[in-house]
């Protein structure tokens, strides 16, 4: 799509806007159930899509992506109204007598750039925030997604209002061109470099953002906790969650060395339940996205000083674009592997001399988008969630934080500006705009000049909160000379 087709789209989205067609909460809730309605009538099509994209097991595109889809929407459609009311807020003893109260209002046109790990679930979850907020959308897939990039573009417009929603696919060319236009709010979801890009792009126009980004999210496993559910709830967070390839998968675990040989064998007995002797041939794995991406991992593992800390698994096929769990101890801090976010299949096991280290090692590297703790320790429990910075965090499991709509989903620092999720993805696409309302009545002669010394003085009483000095602003003191 060339520049002056991408202008040509956002202009008649803004004439939809200005039109005012996306403010009526009818409008916002018809879009909502339209998307209910796709999810539940097109789950084969959405399942056939992420099998060709990323050979996501069904029951994995179902939990992960098209279930929570479907309890966005209905979480949203429940709370709307609500949403959208007004909320009245104490008016100032200075301003009396007032009423004052937050609008929530829509931004206008805003672009959503999805990911391709969660293509269909990172592409309609925050559309259906910034439709609630009554807001006009633009929609950009990601092209390393090419199935379901396309099911968006087919399917979308058959079940919401094209003229204020819009599904525009393509690769660098096509992200450049919509990122040269001023949109009201760009969200994207993917890398912290490509987010960069976003970010001065969405400056020239003073454009806010919301950056859903990633890091390396540590995983520390305390010897006192119940080892057994500790790895399988590991295992399935890392390898289950589109093996690897997930902002939320744990990157890397941190446990003590002492710890360390029980918690392998246990991880090696939990894997080899999970995916088999030979993982390659499991169905319940996903593949590597391409082979970039496939490339890119197995010369992280080909890398000499870390080919020897692999203690399981480390096969690929490339044919397949499938690489096994792989499990690594110990691996030198300045290899590739420790220094970047690694998102695919990849578990480097990190050790301390005591627990408690590894929180110093977490807050010594850039601020995670999660950050997780096994143990039974509720003092360790309560250092750990005081004393790490991350976007969010999870005790006694890994990922489950995101299934619940009541909590911010979001990074800080490297990790991410801005949250959704719920009403979070309301609060995100909306202005919440001061509305402050006064009658003619109670006029204080006190504000206006000249400034006498008695004006200031019952001036300087109103804004220290005393209700004597307001009295007297009510009264008309000082009397005004005629």
């Amino acid at each position: 799509m060339a520049e002056e087709e991408v202008a040509a789209v956002v202009g008649e989205l803004r004439g939809s806007f200005r039109a005012g067609r996306t403010r009526a909460a009818e409008w916002r809730a018809a879009q909502l159930r339209g998307i209910v309605r796709m999810v539940e009538e097109r789950e084969g099509d959405i399942s056939d899509a992420l099998h060709s994209d990323l050979a996501k097991p069904r029951m994995e595109s179902y939990l992960h992506e098209i279930s929570l889809a479907k309890a966005a929407c209905t979480f949203a459609l429940k709370g709307l109204k609500n949403w959208m009311k007004p909320e009245k807020v104490p008016a100032a003893l200075t301003t009396f007598p007032s009423t004052a109260q937050i609008v929530s209002e829509p931004l206008g046109v805003v672009l959503v750039i999805s990911a391709w790990n969660y293509p269909f679930l990172l592409s309609i979850d925050p559309v259906i925030g910034a439709i609630a907020a009554g807001n006009a959308v633009v929609l950009k897939p990601s092209e390393i997604a090419p199935a379901t990039s396309a099911l968006f573009a087919k399917l979308l417009p058959e079940y919401v209002d094209s003229s204020c929603i819009k599904v525009v696919e393509g690769g660098v060319p096509e992200t450049t061109a919509l990122l040269e236009q001023k949109w009201d709010k760009i969200f994207y979801t993917g890398s912290g470099n490509v987010g960069r890009i976003v970010m001065a792009a969405a400056a020239k126009h003073l454009t806010p953002v919301a950056l859903e980004l990633g890091g390396k999210c540590p995983a520390i496993v305390d010897s006192n906790t119940d080892l057994h559910v500790a790895m399988k709830r590991l295992a399935v967070g890392k390898w289950g969650c589109n093996n690897g390839q997930a902002c939320i998968a744990p990157d890397y675990v941190i446990t003590t060395k002492s710890f360390a040989p029980e918690l392998v064998d246990s991880l090696k007995r939990v894997l080899k339940r999970f995916y088999g002797e030979d993982p390659l041939q499991s169905e319940d794995l996903s593949r590597i996205v391409n082979s970039n991406h496939f490339r890119r991992l197995t010369n992280l593992i080909e890398d000499k000083k870390v080919a020897q800390k692999i203690v399981y698994g480390g096969q690929t096929d490339e044919k397949q674009l499938k690489i096994a769990p792989t499990v690594l101890l110990d691996v030198p801090l300045d290899t590739t592997l420790m220094a970047e976010e690694i998102f695919g299949p990849l578990l480097p096991i990190v050790t301390v001399d005591k627990i408690e280290d590894s929180i110093e090692f977490i807050n010594s590297r850039t601020k995670p988008l999660a950050a997780y703790l096994f143990t039974k320790d509720k003092k360790l429990q309560e250092e750990f969630v005081s004393n790490v910075p991350a976007g969010g965090m999870l005790v006694n499991d890994v990922a489950l934080h995101l299934a619940n709509p009541h909590l911010p989903f979001g990074g800080v620092g490297d990790s991410g500006i801005g949250s959704y999720h719920g009403k979070f993805s309301f609060d995100c696409f909306t202005h919440k705009k001061a509305v402050l309302i006064r009658g003619f009545g109670g006029e204080a002669t006190a504000r206006y000049p000249p400034y006498t010394i008695e004006k200031q003085k019952i001036l300087r009483g109103l804004i220290n909160g005393s209700f004597f000095a307001l009295i007297l602003a009510l009264l008309g003191f000082p009397k005004e000379r005629r």
